[in-house]
């Protein structure tokens, strides 16, 4: 019996460290690199305190998946969690739904991200010809296959971080040389007001963005050796990590540049980083910048492709995006379909409405972890394992709730759209079954 099972489960390979390197290279990835500027242009000099709400608001529901990867170390994550509490088949297609758009406004966002820093670095290049050069070169890896392996992904986290740290090091060189901006440690002023709560939250939901990727953690749990103890502590130790390093970064970025150069830049960190220390080789960080943004893009975008071809082999969307290439044997077709969407999506909408449409698809995915976090403590015994208060996934559905409140009005609509066409799937979906049976 012991064989049967064995054969049939993932092979663990994750310890604690390696585990906690995955979730911070997940987090780190590209968010802080795309929209750290345009939190500037909400908050002011307080960016720094518009990453600390963003930090708090995800540590509520790290917690929550911190219980939830405890109780179920199951490979699943969300849409396993929302079936376990709500036991409707409906919620989690939604669900598989919300995170393919998930997916694909975030590839948007990350390639106006790419074009920013590569356009600022070789303005010859037009945005446009940059974002299509981007997505043809994503589509192509895609079809033509990746493997992933634990060794590949460390790598890219040193080089994400790296950009990060020196970052950090050149800006506290120039602080403490006291030539930091004045503008920057002024008292922040917008159309005459003084910013305050209000400009700080706004901020926090598009800050929300850079933290996307905690949650990972539980998708690959039947990987994990000693998940129940492992799990919780990597959620935590990540996100962290990831938090101190994002509050040291806008706060010292705010030091070397006003909040309103920052908002201006399509390369915000790379303009820090000159500033800091104009001897810098420029193209190194942008170098280190396009890598984690392509990097970044590139798994949204195999992820996307994977949901897609998923929910087709489930049957909850039609079997011709179940096809596979017979050669490469990539899902092909769901690679086609998502390619012009993306463009539409990148070539339409600005960097700042595409990441706040991201984060609240996000956020109201979160509001279903921690209400299922509710009914499966009201309905099920508690066991041994990493345990929270009810208050806590309270909190972190409330908090949620507001972040989504502060998002920009463009945002709500889009996401709302996303999640309109999420329901008319179900219902299509339905009907066809209902045909078929009768």
């Amino acid at each position: 019996m012991e064989t049967t099972e064995d054969t049939a489960s993932l092979k663990r390979v994750f310890g604690l460290p390696t585990l906690v390197i995955y979730g911070v290279g997940d987090i780190l990835g590209a968010g802080i690199y795309a929209v750290v500027g345009k939190i500037a242009g909400l908050s002011g000099a307080f960016v720094w305190a518009s990453f600390l709400v963003a930090m708090s608001v995800a540590a509520l529901t790290a917690l929550s998946y911190a219980e939830l990867g405890s109780r179920f170390p199951l490979s699943g994550g969300v849409a396993c969690f929302v079936h376990r509490a709500f036991r409707t088949e409906w919620l989690s297609v939604v669900v598989g739904w919300l995170m393919f758009c998930t997916c694909l406004v975030s590839m948007a966002t990350l390639s106006k991200a790419f074009a920013g820093y590569l356009t600022t670095f070789a303005p010859i290049f037009p945005a446009w010809l940059v974002v299509l050069a981007l997505f043809g070169g994503l589509a192509l890896i895609n079809f033509r296959g990746m493997q992933e392996s634990s060794s590949l992904n460390i790598f890219c986290t040193t080089l994400e971080v790296s950009g990060l740290l020196i970052v950090i090091l050149v800006s506290a060189l120039f602080v403490s040389g006291g030539a930091a901006s004045n503008a920057a440690v002024a008292v922040p002023v917008v159309s005459g007001q003084t910013l305050g709560w209000v400009a700080i939250f706004q901020g926090a939901a598009l800050a929300f963005y850079a933290f996307i990727g905690f949650e990972d953690i539980v998708n690959v749990a039947e990987e994990v050796k000693d998940p129940e103890r492992n799990v919780p502590r990597a959620i935590l130790l990540s996100l962290s990590i990831a938090g101190v390093i994002y509050i040291l970064v806008a706060w010292l970025a705010t030091q070397v540049l006003s909040p309103a150069e920052l908002s201006a830049s399509g390369a915000p960190l790379l303009d820090v980083v000159l500033r800091a220390q104009p001897n810098f080789p420029g193209v190194v960080f942008t170098f280190i910048a396009l890598f984690a943004v392509l990097n970044t893009a590139l798994l949204n975008f195999i992820t996307a492709s994977r949901l897609l071809f998923g929910m087709s082999r489930d049957g909850l969307l039609p079997a011709w995006f179940s096809k596979l290439h017979a050669t490469r044997a990539t899902p092909y077709r769901t690679i086609v379909v998502i390619l012009p969407i993306a463009i539409f999506l990148a070539l339409s909408g600005t960097l700042q409405f595409l990441a706040g449409t991201t984060a609240t698809l996000i956020l109201a995915m979160f509001c279903l972890v921690n209400l299922s976090l509710l009914i499966i403590k009201r309905r099920e015994a508690e066991t041994e394992g990493f345990r929270v208060p009810a208050i806590v996934p309270l909190l972190a559905l409330g908090s949620n709730v507001v972040l989504i409140a502060f998002a920009s009005r463009e945002s709500h609509l889009l996401a709302t759209a996303f999640t309109g066409l999420g329901f008319l799937l179900v219902l299509m979906r339905n009907a066809l079954m209902k045909q078929k049976a009768t």
